[in-house]
């Protein structure tokens, strides 16, 4: 039988970047920090993101088929941190940072972080909490050249186990 406690300390310890990711809903922006992501073809490029079943922006990559990845820098822990929750839309921002329509799909692009991918949905997995998307990449930019990803070890917080 496994040891549970053992199984959690080490899915824990595979390493992570941190993330947010942007999609539309109902014509709407949302967002959410994303841990679990991968680059899993070159040709052509494709990543594989884990999103929860129950969540709203899995409801948004089913709806919009389209969405932003936007890679954070060693400093902004702070905005990791606001998209635990769903996003507050005012003033044409979500959770303060301004945004703009993606050239590919329109997916909000969040115009004050390093750098950002645009992908389009192509496959699903559905198998426990969480469904595994395969997205191809149309497009991606960078904002701030030579700046230092965040990652899940260098934060308080764990998503795994």
């Amino acid at each position: 039988m496994m040891d549970e406690d053992v199984k959690r300390q080490v899915l824990r310890r595979i390493p992570y970047g941190m993330y947010v990711m942007t999609a539309l809903a109902d014509g709407a922006p949302v967002g959410s920090t994303l841990t679990w992501l991968s680059q899993c073809s070159f040709h052509p490029p494709l990543l594989m993101i884990g999103v929860q079943s129950n969540s709203r922006m899995h409801e948004a990559f089913e709806q919009s088929g389209g969405l932003a990845i936007h890679l954070l820098s060693e400093g902004q822990q702070e905005v990791a941190k606001r998209f635990f929750r769903p996003p507050a839309a005012e003033d044409g921002k979500l959770h303060g940072l301004a945004w703009e329509p993606a050239p590919v799909t329109g997916a909000p692009l969040l115009a004050e972080l390093p750098a950002w991918i645009e992908a389009r949905v192509t496959d699903r997995v559905e198998r426990g909490d969480h469904t595994v998307y395969v997205c191809e990449v149309v497009g991606a930019g960078v904002r701030e050249p030579g700046f230092r990803p965040l990652t899940l070890a260098s934060t308080p917080w764990t998503y795994g186990g």
